[in-house]
């Protein structure tokens, strides 16, 4: 072949491989909804008969069952006895539990029907979907006032793959002081508040998107709360809240009209709020908890 020829042939070639794609381009799939829950799972034990809300084997098992429907990725429990009492509930194959360290110091027995039965440690904890990676922080002992019967917080940062790092604290706040002040349980969950919105500065401060989520046994909904306009004050700028449940009402049991488990997010992560959901028990069935499920699923 001449020298023309092989020219002319390195060139037709050389337009083959560098062809502009006329055709449609390939789409990067978007993350899918991240999907965030809390769940009280009262007086949660480790084996069958005991504790104050004493269980069956197929209590356990329709609490699985519940769980399994709600598919979320990662869930803040409360009131579990320890890390096999939520395994019960939570598939260890599909979830990586972790809960706080404080040991607590229960003692007693239970009340009404169940007063026959002992007390066992009530514990926070997350259970996070095994293709999640997560970081563990130290725990916020701050909200225990140097008291072991109050439960410490439990501070995590998801990262899942395709989207930015989130920041969750899970806690359960002293109960008994619902709304107002008068009640007798307020001045401790009085003194709870400027803990809990200490760590709420300091992560607003911080890069992270973050989240506080579970049962804060308060009506945070209520027009006028005095703990919400403690905590949504915007100062850092990150620090104005958002409220999931805002606007809706509950219907897990008819006897409340106001939730007290909530999902709050702080600015940035409440403008990736697609949706927020309860998760009501089977009609005509048990509840297995005082608390149903409460969820929240995230885009962005």
């Amino acid at each position: 072949m001449n020298r023309i020829a092989t020219a002319l042939a390195l060139t037709l070639t050389l337009a083959a491989c560098t062809e502009p794609h006329t055709g449609p381009r390939p789409v990067t799939p978007a993350a899918s909804p991240l999907k965030v829950a809390s769940w009280n799972l009262e007086f949660l034990a480790e084996k069958d008969g005991v504790g104050c809300q004493p269980r069956t084997e197929a209590d356990y098992r329709a609490m699985r069952r519940i769980a399994d429907d709600l598919d979320a990725d990662v869930i803040a429990f409360q009131e579990a006895e320890n890390p096999a009492a939520a395994a019960r509930v939570f598939d260890p194959s599909r979830y990586n539990i972790v809960m706080e360290t404080r040991e607590g110091s229960p003692s007693g027995t239970c009340g009404g029907e169940n007063k026959t039965q002992t007390v066992f440690r009530q514990a926070v904890g997350f259970a996070i979907k095994k293709n999640i990676p997560f970081d563990r922080h130290a725990g916020v002992t701050s909200l225990m006032l140097g008291n072991a019967q109050l439960r410490s917080g439990i501070d995590i940062t998801l990262r899942p793959s395709g989207r930015a790092p989130l920041r969750l604290l899970g806690i359960h706040l002293k109960s008994g002081c619902f709304s107002g002040s008068e009640a007798k349980a307020c001045p401790t969950l009085q003194q709870q508040v400027p803990a809990l919105e200490a760590w709420i500065d300091a992560a607003a401060a911080d890069p992270d998107r973050f989240i506080v989520l579970g049962d804060w046994n308060r009506r945070l909904g209520l027009a006028g709360d005095s703990v919400w306009a403690e905590i949504d004050d915007g100062e850092p700028a990150n620090a104005d809240l958002r409220l999931a449940d805002e606007g809706i009402s509950p219907k897990c049991d008819p006897r409340y009209d106001s939730f007290i488990d909530h999902i709050v997010f702080d600015k940035r992560a409440g403008a990736d709020m697609l949706a927020f959901s309860e998760t009501l028990y089977p009609p005509d069935t048990k509840h297995y908890s005082d608390h149903c499920p409460v969820s929240v699923t995230l885009g962005g």
